[in-house]
């Protein structure tokens, strides 16, 4: 099973025991949080699409840590003129455990679909 959530302005795919690196999050290491911004649910061929979210479905999960990426290096030339730039960019990300996707039994019949189609 898993899940397509929207956080950041992205949208990501969470599983049970994994974990994700999101955009950065206002939370430090060992924080719980919960995701409400379901935008699909996948268990095996069943699948649920909110629109524009599943109701009733979250996502828990606990902060590892908030870290950097790797640097990113920007570099510009202007042929002939002598000019020279070089820019290095690091993003920072939240690295977040799934520790459990939540779903109610009860769905309406619009949201549920089969991958029969």
């Amino acid at each position: 099973m898993y899940a397509i959530v929207e956080t950041g302005g992205k949208q990501y795919k969470f599983e049970e025991g994994r974990y994700v690196d999101i955009e950065l999050l206002d939370a430090k290491a060992d924080d719980k949080i919960t995701f409400d911004k379901v935008v699909m649910l996948v268990n095996g061929k069943k699948s649920k699409v909110g629109r524009p979210y599943v109701a009733s479905a979250t996502v828990d999960g606990t902060v590892v840590k908030n870290d950097k990426a790797r640097k990113v290096i920007v570099y510009k030339q202007r042929p002939k003129k002598g000019t020279r730039v070089k820019q290095g960019h690091r993003q920072q990300f939240t690295r977040v455990m799934i520790n459990k996707i939540n779903t109610k039994a009860k769905a309406s019949k619009s949201e549920e679909t089969t991958g029969e189609e």
